[in-house]
């Protein structure tokens, strides 16, 4: 089993810097990369916050934050972060021609024994495995929004991900605290298939005046047990997010996932959730819900 301490993130935003914090309170030298500096403070900035909310709270000890704070590296330069990378976790927007090109970036600049991970939540492994020339070493790792909190890591195999690849990745899931499941690669796997219909059929109730979009959130969470609405949850993971795994699955699964119109209308009106201030629900700068 290859032996990881220097983990690489790719991606500063709501996933990255989740999966950074988890990378380097787990022990891991931990780079960052994004090409954005406002980004890079803006993630450094929300690790801190949680490691210090942690310790108020009693979930970490002081120290333990203070050493994680300095695992953490931020990088703009994508070869400087991953050059000594023993593992690399991708977690840039859901669009395969940017994650190639990424990829292709990082096989061109990590060691050769470096596996590489992909943390989307619903397109194919198996395409971007192939495009870096090292399918074997190549898997999914789709972590939960917020990741220092969500238990789940979605191990995924590609066509030609080797058991020994799968082995080690799970071994730094448990690492960083987290549940794995193992799923054969399939649009959308498991959590995202069954969300997005949830998610689409939420906005289909709401469009026909079923209920309102409070009450359908609390109907979810009161009568079926949910941590979250589907309102709620689209608004945290994104609208265009979700607008573009929903139209990826309909076009590999069928009329089950057609985008619902109210859906689209959202986000061609900006409203693509907490990140901007406004989804189907409004939020104040520090992402708090505005009633």
């Amino acid at each position: 089993m290859a032996e990881i301490s220097t983990v690489a993130v790719l991606g500063a935003g709501t996933m990255g810097r989740g999966i950074a914090h988890v990378a380097a309170l787990a022990g891991y030298t931990t780079w960052l990369y994004d090409p954005f500096p406002e980004a890079l403070k803006k993630a450094e900035s929300a690790i801190h916050r949680n490691l210090a909310k942690g310790v108020d709270l009693g979930k970490i000890a002081a120290d333990l934050a203070e050493h994680t704070r300095g695992l953490l590296n931020l990088r703009e330069d994508l070869a400087t972060a991953v050059r000594e990378a023993d593992l690399v976790i991708e977690a840039v927007p859901e669009d395969m021609a940017l994650k190639i090109r990424t990829f292709q970036d990082v096989v061109a600049n990590c060691p050769e024994h470096a596996l590489l991970a992909s943390n989307t939540s619903a397109l194919s492994i198996t395409e971007m495995a192939a495009a870096t020339g090292r399918a074997d070493r190549f898997a999914g790792m789709h972590f939960f929004n917020p990741v220092h909190v969500m238990k789940l890591i979605e191990l995924v195999r590609g066509l030609e991900t080797s058991q020994e690849t799968l082995d080690t990745l799970r071994e730094v899931g448990v690492r960083m605290g987290k549940e794995m499941v193992t799923v054969n690669e399939s649009p959308g796997f498991v959590t995202s298939r069954i969300n997005a219909l949830i998610g689409n059929e939420a906005f289909r109730m709401l469009q026909e005046g079923v209920a309102s979009a409070e009450d359908i959130d609390k109907a979810l969470k009161l009568g079926l047990n949910h941590p979250m609405g589907p309102f709620e949850m689209v608004d945290l993971v994104g609208l265009d997010v979700r607008l573009s795994i929903l139209e990826f699955l309909h076009r590999t699964l069928g009329e089950a996932y057609r985008p619902n119109n109210l859906l689209v209308q959202h986000v061609r009106a900006g409203r693509l959730g907490r990140k901007v201030g406004r989804g189907v629900y409004d939020y104040d700068e520090q992402g708090t819900r505005v009633r």
